[in-house]
């Protein structure tokens, strides 16, 4: 991931200031030791105290530097920001515009969460037309901006307890023509279903073609993590009746930070039918207090004929990584069969050597 520095550095602030003219407080805002949504706080104030008060000549301000080719990249993130906040008392509908002409520069989809907590259902009008936008940065905008979780971006309430509210959207670009406006949209379903579980599934179903297959599948990956029942018989894993699981059968009773545990287990199909299998197993961690928490890893996807069985081998890493603090003393290993867990079974985890 890109430093706080590489994606709105001080050159890039500096570059600002001289697009702009005559920005004294933008050339001299301090960065020093500045996280990145810091960073994007002080220059949008800074923007803010240098250009015009009133909204139409700050619009114009913002015009003008548009004609320059340097005018792009993250630079671009707070001066939506200082659109937004300019905009949205009295030039609500110029400052949408504004904002959607400048999202090819650098996404406006931070910006727009002012807007969404100033208007809601005026805002998801104006990002339903943008969804017939010619511009596929603007049609993502639509979908991204208006995402109940956001990364980085401040939550809308409004938006997380009416979940149905940005479907619309969603169903006008679930089948875009462009990858990079369709990630959006099942990034935008995945945030839906981890509120309103049915919801999801219920316009997934509506969705599923062959055409949109990985679409559905991208989007319903918590519920499928979550063994969600509706989630999974959707992508072709029901409850598998006539399975039989041996294991998981560790490798060593006791591994240190560090080190790797390795397993296997065998998969019989006991049915006179073929069964489709997604394959992962759970590692219930141990937390500080004491207790275990589990965390389910991706493993595998296959179909089983009628009477077939295999047998699975994985090693897991227990390698220090700064995500995760490992806390020494019993942890168990689960396998998940199309929603189901077989075979918890425990170890012992000690401190790296």
């Amino acid at each position: 991931m890109p430093t706080a520095e590489e994606m709105l550095s001080v050159a890039a602030v500096r570059t600002l200031a001289e697009i702009l003219g005559k920005a004294p407080t933008v050339a001299a805002v301090d960065l020093d030791g500045a996280a990145f949504s810091e960073r994007g706080r002080l220059v949008r104030d800074a923007l803010l105290a240098d250009l015009p008060a009133k909204y139409p000549s700050f619009e114009r301000a913002i015009r003008k530097a548009m004609k320059d080719p340097r005018f792009t990249g993250w630079m671009i993130w707070p001066v939506t920001e200082a659109v937004a906040v300019r905009a949205v008392p009295d030039a609500f509908d110029a400052g949408l515009q504004l904002v959607a002409d400048l999202t090819s520069r650098l996404t406006g989809e931070f910006a727009l969460r002012t807007f969404l907590a100033a208007d809601l259902d005026r805002t998801l009008a104006t990002a339903l037309r943008w969804t017939a936008s010619p511009d596929e940065h603007v049609r993502r905008l639509a979908s991204e901006g208006t995402r109940p979780r956001l990364p980085w971006a401040k939550r809308v309430p409004a938006i997380i307890d009416d979940p149905q509210s940005t479907v619309p959207i969603l169903d006008a670009l679930h089948r875009d023509p462009s990858e990079y406006v369709r990630r959006s949209v099942a990034n935008h379903l995945n945030d839906i279903s981890r509120s309103d579980p049915a919801l999801a599934v219920a316009v997934a179903t509506r969705w599923l073609t062959t055409e949109t297959t990985a679409l559905v599948r991208h989007a319903l990956r918590t519920l499928v993590k979550a063994a969600d029942p509706g989630a999974l018989a959707l992508l072709g894993f029901p409850p598998p009746a006539a399975l039989t699981v041996t294991g998981p059968v560790l490798g060593r009773a006791n591994v240190r930070v560090g080190e790797e545990l390795p397993f296997e287990f065998t998969l019989t199909n006991e049915g006179d039918e073929d069964v489709r299998l997604a394959v992962d197993y759970v590692v219930h961690h141990r937390k500080a207090n004491g207790t275990l928490t589990p965390k389910v890893f991706k493993l595998t996807t296959r179909t089983l004929a009628a009477g077939e069985s295999v047998t699975i081998s994985r090693r897991h890493s227990f390698r220090p990584i700064t995500t995760r603090v490992y806390h020494a003393g019993e942890h168990a290993v689960e396998l998940q069969v199309n929603g189901r867990t077989f075979g918890r079974t425990s170890f012992s985890l000690r401190p790296q050597a």
